[in-house]
C-alpha cells in the first residue's frame, strides 16, 4: 500500500477543503442574484421587477438586458444599467404583442456581479390586464349618452399621441347602469363604439355609471370604473 508523505497528506486536505467549499458553500454569485424576477403588464406598460438578493450588501445596483425569444444576442437596457431602481420598464424593448420575450438581471457591488436571473418567457398579448376605460356622460331629457374613451398605451404613433390599446388588443366594454346602488342594466359594446345611448329612464332620477374593459377570448376583466352620477330631468 502506497503511504503519503506529510506533505503529500497536507497538499491532498487542502485539496478536499476547496472541493469542499467549492460545492457545498453559495456562491458569492448566486448570494447576490436578485430575486423574483417577473414582468407585471398593464395597457402594455410592461415593466420588469425583482427583489433585493437575501445577501445584505451596500450600494447595490442593477443591471438589465432582454431579447426576443429565438435570438441569440441580448440587448442591454439602456435606462437600465447601474441602477438602484428593483423595476426596468422595457415598453419599448417589448413593444410588439406577439411576439415572446425574455428578460434578465444581475447585480453588482464591491464584491462583483451576480449571476443573471432569468424572468419567465414574456407574451404581451395573453399577460397584459387592461384598466377600464374613461366615460363622460351627458343628459338630454330622459336619454343618457355616454362617451368611452380605451386606455392608452405608453408607446406613441407617428403624431405622437399614445396609441389606444384597442389598436393592439380586441376589447368589449360594458357599462354598468345603477340607481340608489342597485344595478339596473348592462350595456356591451365593441371597441369600436365610441358612444353608448341609453333610453326610456325614470324621471328626476339620480342614475350612477361605471365602466370595465373585458378581453373576449380569455374573458378577463379590469377592475371598475368610479362612478359619474347624472340626473334625469
Amino acid at each position: 500500500m502506497y503511504a503519503l508523505t506529510g506533505r503529500q497528506s497536507l497538499e491532498l486536505s487542502f485539496a478536499i477543503i476547496l472541493l469542499c467549499w467549492a460545492d457545498c458553500s453559495p456562491s458569492l454569485q448566486e448570494d447576490l442574484a436578485p430575486l423574483e424576477v417577473k414582468f407585471h403588464s398593464l395597457d402594455f406598460r410592461h415593466v420588469l421587477h425583482w427583489k433585493h438578493p437575501q445577501k445584505a450588501v451596500k450600494n447595490l445596483t442593477y443591471f438589465v438586458q432582454s431579447k426576443i425569444y429565438g435570438d441569440k444576442e441580448w440587448t442591454n437596457s439602456e435606462d437600465c444599467q447601474g441602477i438602484r431602481l428593483l423595476e426596468c420598464d422595457l415598453s419599448q424593448a417589448t413593444s410588439d404583442p406577439r411576439e415572446w420575450y425574455y428578460a434578465r438581471v444581475r447585480s453588482f457591488s464591491s464584491e462583483g456581479f451576480s449571476s443573471w436571473v432569468l424572468s419567465h418567457r414574456f407574451y404581451p398579448q395573453w399577460e397584459t390586464s387592461f384598466s377600464p376605460p374613461q366615460i363622460k356622460v351627458t343628459m338630454t331629457g330622459r336619454i343618457i349618452s355616454v362617451q368611452i374613451k380605451p386606455p392608452r398605451t405608453p408607446l406613441r404613433g407617428q403624431n405622437g399621441s399614445r396609441i389606444r390599446v384597442t389598436k393592439l388588443q380586441k376589447l368589449t366594454f360594458r357599462i354598468y347602469l345603477m340607481h340608489n346602488d342597485v344595478e339596473e342594466e348592462v350595456y356591451e359594446t365593441d371597441s369600436c363604439s365610441k358612444e353608448l345611448v341609453i333610453e326610456g329612464l325614470r324621471p328626476k332620477t339620480t342614475y350612477c355609471l361605471q365602466a370595465v374593459s373585458v378581453t373576449p377570448r380569455s374573458g378577463r376583466k379590469s377592475l371598475r370604473s368610479p362612478s359619474t352620477c347624472i340626473s334625469t330631468h
